[in-house]
């Protein structure tokens, strides 16, 4: 698997970075398409060395002339080449209407797409639309992509998904399902969130050989988290050494929030661990593992005692939204110390707007539509913006959870791409919250530990499926993988 740069952009920041490239270090549009071009056929070749058939879907724009560029190289390969254009090749412009008539040229032959070819090949170039859409798809395209997705046919997409929004990882009206994406000149930031995963397949990323000074003209709109060990413990550690965690949570029927929380701070490398829960929780829930510390918690004055001994206060897992909840909750947030919120204290929340530059809110979709006012589907519709929303009104870091967790914090947006559908079950977000305490007790950041906690954790969870399987993934079996990760 190819080893992908860390830094992300926007497609207006990929677009100027393509301009720099061309008018201010006089690199030919043409020389840059033709690489593109190149660079997807070879993958094609790398992956599926058996095709003997191709049939390569252009649009109107620059991304058709990479279809052709790609078509005119299968062709002179002895590959079966069909291309169907769904506008009229005369009308395109510039490199595009060069790279098509360089293939025509060939001998190569156009088909005017009409939506009912028999279309029967081992693999389908999409250069349909590429990453300049902003609206949803109609039409002749719609149709074009259905019959794509329909085709049992292998699927590689030129630089991103036709339908797909390239910015924010969103399906405006349907999009291509690529087997593989082949992307060029900078990530882009939208392949690696939301519904995205998807439709991109297996990414592939190609410089297109744009110099380096290029890239140092145009910042990153966002990174993607890779893993940071940890530093080694020195021989004469102990426990105080590496924080105190509380967890409050656990309102009655609710135990198991707080315990899944807990048990992950302590296997994530915390010294000690409490948990602030009810009364009728704190004799049983450490039962099966006593290194707990468990205390039945009835009022504010009570936390307070336990609020003292703590470096790191999780508060949420299982709370519940009770009076005695809300009691605990307000407790918490006047105190001064590093914070992470989940679950239904950031319901809590939401109801009580704060701010507070030491705290970590970690919302699914939902949770973050409560905090910000508005419904989950605004939520998903641009995530990068929602998750900046999040915190620009709250402060501290902001983590929205899902397919591409993004990380927010003061000067930057990080992309979690670890994971898995597995993780769709109760209780993970508990982990989660316990996995960033854990981490965060031991002297990182809270910027660091929110992005390794969110990366650990969804590593942890691919591990536990790899060999079992996604569905009936458990919360719990999370717990041997994240001690096998954090060192």
């Amino acid at each position: 698997m190819q080893k992908l740069p860390i830094t992300l952009y926007s497609t207006a920041q990929v677009r100027e970075l393509d301009r720099i490239a061309i008018q201010e270090q006089s690199i030919p549009g043409f020389e840059l398409m033709s690489k593109a071009g190149y660079e997807v056929f070879q993958c094609i070749r790398n992956r599926w060395p058996d095709t003997q058939s191709v049939a390569v879907f252009c649009g109107s724009g620059n991304n058709a002339g990479d279809g052709y560029i790609i078509a005119g190289l299968a062709l002179e390969a002895g590959v079966k080449v069909s291309v169907y254009s769904l506008s009229d090749p005369s009308n395109l412009k510039g490199d595009a209407l060069a790279a098509c008539q360089n293939y025509v040229g060939s001998k190569g032959e156009i088909i005017s797409f009409q939506g009912g070819e028999i279309i029967n090949v081992d693999v389908i170039v999409d250069a349909l639309l590429g990453t300049g859409l902003d609206r949803p798809v109609t039409g002749l395209y719609a149709l074009a992509i259905q019959v794509i997705n329909k085709v049992p046919a292998q699927v590689i997409a030129v630089d991103s998904p036709s339908g797909l929004n390239a910015d924010t990882g969103n399906v405006l009206g349907c999009a291509v399902k690529a087997d593989c994406t082949v992307t060029f000149i900078g990530l882009k930031q939208g392949l690696f969130t939301g519904q995205a995963a998807d439709y991109c397949g297996e990414i592939f990323y190609v410089s297109l050989a744009v110099p380096d000074v290029i890239f140092q003209q145009v910042a990153p709109s966002a990174v993607r988290v890779v893993k940071t060990p940890l530093p080694r413990r020195k021989r004469c550690s102990h426990k105080g050494n590496f924080g105190h965690v509380l967890i409050i949570g656990g309102d009655l029927g609710y135990s198991g929030a707080a315990r899944l929380a807990g048990e992950a701070a302590l296997r994530t490398g915390a010294g000690l661990v409490s948990v602030a829960t009810r009364t009728e929780h704190a004799g049983l829930m450490n039962l099966n593992r006593p290194e707990l510390m468990c205390h039945g918690v009835e009022s504010a004055g009570q936390l307070m005692l336990l609020m003292e001994k703590a470096s790191v206060v999780v508060i949420g897992p299982g709370l519940g939204q009770s009076d005695w909840a809300k009691g605990l909750f307000m407790a918490t947030v006047k105190a001064q110390k590093p914070l992470i919120i989940d679950a239904d204290g950031l319901n809590l929340l939401a109801r009580s707007p704060l701010t507070n530059s030491e705290w970590i809110l970690t919302p699914h979709p939902g949770e973050a539509a409560r905090l910000l006012g508005c419904s989950t589907a605004e939520i998903q519709q641009d995530r990068f913006a929602s998750v900046s929303a999040i915190r620009a009104k709250y402060e501290g870091i902001a983590i929205l959870k899902g397919a591409g967790t993004l990380i927010s914090s003061e000067d930057e947006i990080a992309v979690s791409t670890t994971g898995n559908p597995g993780m769709a079950s109760g209780g993970m977000g508990d982990v989660l919250a316990g996995v960033i305490a854990g981490v965060l007790a031991q002297g990182c950041s809270l910027k660091n530990a929110a992005q390794q906690g969110v990366h650990i954790h969804g590593l942890a969870a691919d591990l536990a499926a790899d060999k079992k399987g996604e569905r009936g993934l458990l919360a719990s079996d999370l717990m041997p993988y994240l001690r096998f990760l954090i060192n």
